[in-house]
């Protein structure tokens, strides 16, 4: 139909316009229907952002949530041996033990 960019520099621009709008939306915790919104454009912008990139948003997703999952794994295998529990962390701790997984990564 034409509504389309040729460029992602302007997709990027949207979303980061579109983060922007979560924001402050996220300023009115009472109106939550307006904050599923605005978090529904910034999920829609990224997936055009995706489709132009040639990226399967779906599976793109999928194995950020797996890479999730195995970062969060790593840090519970250094949470027990260190005999720690996650409650006993701050979220600085736990932020610090998640850069320690995360640096061991190969890409």
């Amino acid at each position: 139909m034409g509504i389309d960019w040729d460029a992602k520099e302007p997709e990027i621009a949207k979303i980061m316009e579109e983060i922007e709008e979560v924001k402050k939306a996220l300023d009115e915790p009472e109106n939550s229907n307006h904050i599923a919104e605005e978090i529904g454009d910034l999920l829609f912008s990224c997936v055009n952002l995706a489709r132009h990139s040639k990226v399967d948003a779906e599976r793109a997703l999928m194995a950020g949530n797996e890479k999730f999952e195995r970062r969060f794994r790593g840090i519970e295998q250094e949470l027990r041996a260190k005999e720690k529990s996650i409650e006993d962390c701050s979220l600085e701790e736990l932020e610090n033990y998640w850069n320690v997984v995360k640096s061991r990564e190969n890409f």
